[in-house]
Formats: structure tokens, sequence, C-alpha cells
């Protein structure tokens, strides 16, 4: 089977683990610092690798696609048609699932940027402790590292199956604005997701299958 781009996304997620300081050991000398970045890789991995496949994850048609005046009326109304609707929403999930796979990099860098003073605030924390405070480290450069994956695949609005023609009689779309729309919402999507991974390994510390995230986890650290 010929790896895809997300199956190989994630082993380099994987193998960039490494590179956190003091990844290498089999004991607990890490700390909470790196016990913490560990969750959040783990978390970041598996969320994104199950990103275009969680019912949670599934974006809703941007109310920018219906434009504006007379055509923007016609077009909404075909948009409430069940062909047009699975289609686009089928294309605004891929594109959520691409946007999902180009910001996991930049993702990875704010994990590595966690310190032992964010470590200490957050290691007791709720069940999604970890991912709010990456979210906040991260801020609005999500939705920038999403928007190229996005553009990649709402590029072909003009031309895809039914859909092309529908826009193509339109005038009014605002295709800009459709693509950040979309990387904003996958990008609530995907912390969503990073959030109950992370909830998930805090209710059962095993399932990280990592010592020192389980060591944290039940109080060992």
């Amino acid at each position: 089977m010929v790896p895809t781009r997300r199956h190989l996304l994630i082993g380099a997620l994987g193998a960039s683990a490494a590179l956190l300081p003091g990844c290498a050991t089999t004991g607990l000398r890490g700390g909470a610092q790196e016990a913490l970045q560990r969750l959040l890789e783990i978390s970041t991995g598996r969320a994104v690798e199950r990103f275009a496949t969680d019912p949670a994850t599934r974006l809703a048609i941007p109310t920018e696609l219906a434009g504006s005046g007379r055509e923007g009326a016609v077009l909404s109304a075909l948009l409430r048609s069940r062909p047009v609707q699975e289609q686009v929403s089928l294309l605004v999930n891929r594109a959520a699932g691409e946007a999902a796979d180009r910001a996991a990099p930049a993702i990875f860098d704010a994990i590595r940027r966690l310190t032992f003073a964010d470590a200490i605030g957050i290691a007791r924390g709720g069940p999604t402790s970890a991912t709010d405070y990456l979210q906040r480290s991260i801020g609005t450069g999500i939705v920038d590292a999403m928007l190229p994956g996005v553009a990649d695949v709402l590029g072909s609005f003009d031309g895809d199956g039914v859909l092309g023609p529908v826009l193509g009689a339109a005038t009014g779309v605002n295709v800009v604005a459709i693509q950040r729309t979309v990387a904003v919402q996958a990008s609530r999507a995907l912390f969503g997701a990073i959030g109950r991974e992370e909830a998930a390994i805090r209710r059962d510390p095993r399932s990280a299958r990592d010592g020192l995230v389980e060591a944290l986890l039940t109080g060992q650290l």
C-alpha cells in the first residue's frame, strides 16, 4: 500500500518527538514539562490521523457560498438541493482534512515551546487544559497555517461536478472569504479533536502508551 501524505505526516510527527529534550530517555527524568509535551504530541498526532473520519469534526457549508444579489438567492436555493449539498459538504470537509495536515507542523512547533512554568500551571488542570494552552499559544496563526490546504481543495470549486455550473452562473461569491471561513472552522474542529484525545488519555493514562505521560497523570511526578 502506498503511504498517503497524512500517514507520512503522522510518521514525521512521531519521529520529531525525539527532538524534545530528554525524549530519548526511558525513565521519568524529563519531568512535567517533557510529559506535557509528549501528551500534546500524542494527542495531536491521533487527532490529525482521525480528523477526516471523525464525525465530530464535520464542518457546515459556509453561508458565504450563496453570494449576494438575485443570483445569490438562486444559488442559495440550489444549495438546498441534496446533490449539491452532498458535493459541497464533501469538498468543504476534504478541505478541512487537508488543512489539518498542513497545520500539524505549526502545532508541533508550539508544543516544543512549552516551558516548565507553563507545565506547572496546566499539569493538574482540567481534561483539556494542555490543549487550551496550546490553542492560546498558537492563536490566529493556526488559520494562516491552514489556508494553503483549504485553498488547494476549494480552488476546484469552479470546475467540480455539479457545483461548477452553479457557481459559474452566480456573482458575488467571495471565494477568499469562503476559504478563510473553512480554515477558521477547521482550526476549531482540530483543537476540539486534540482536546478529546487529551481528555481520553487523562481518563486512561495507560492509553498514551508512554511511561512519562502516565506518571504525570497518575501523580507519580
